[in-house]
């Protein structure tokens, strides 16, 4: 019984801990703060600067130079951005569709991502 209710109350403080959040998979493109969040384009995405010539010739060079320049790692949903607590190895995915599992602080608006896959163009991530 006393290893009963040890276990339970270590489930509960993890939950706690957790903010009685859960894993969540999310889908979307990989960008960059500063294009997705309207800092330098007006439409949310890479396209107005590789137009202009100024930064980037496609959206995963774009990303990559505005990160560089000092933005983070996002990811892209529409109109909706998720900062991404973990920022190493994303920029493998720049400009990408991807699949990412993770736990969402809707706090801060970021999720904690744990893993990251590229959707294939049938729609299934790989």
């Amino acid at each position: 019984m006393k290893l009963f209710s040890t276990t339970l109350f270590l489930l509960a403080s993890t939950a706690a801990a957790m903010g009685g959040s859960a894993r969540s998979v999310f889908r979307g493109e990989i960008s960059d703060s500063q294009c997705a969040m309207n800092v330098h384009s007006l439409s949310r995405s890479h396209e107005e600067m590789i137009a202009k010539n100024t930064i980037g010739t496609d959206p995963p060079s774009c990303a990559k130079a505005c990160v560089r320049r000092g933005g983070d790692w996002v990811l892209r949903l529409g109109n909706d951005v998720y900062r991404l607590k973990n920022q190493a190895g994303v920029e493998d995915f720049a400009g990408q569709r991807v699949q990412i599992t993770g736990t969402l602080d809707t706090k801060t608006n970021a999720i904690e991502n744990t893993h990251i896959e590229v959707i294939t163009s049938k729609g299934a991530a790989r």
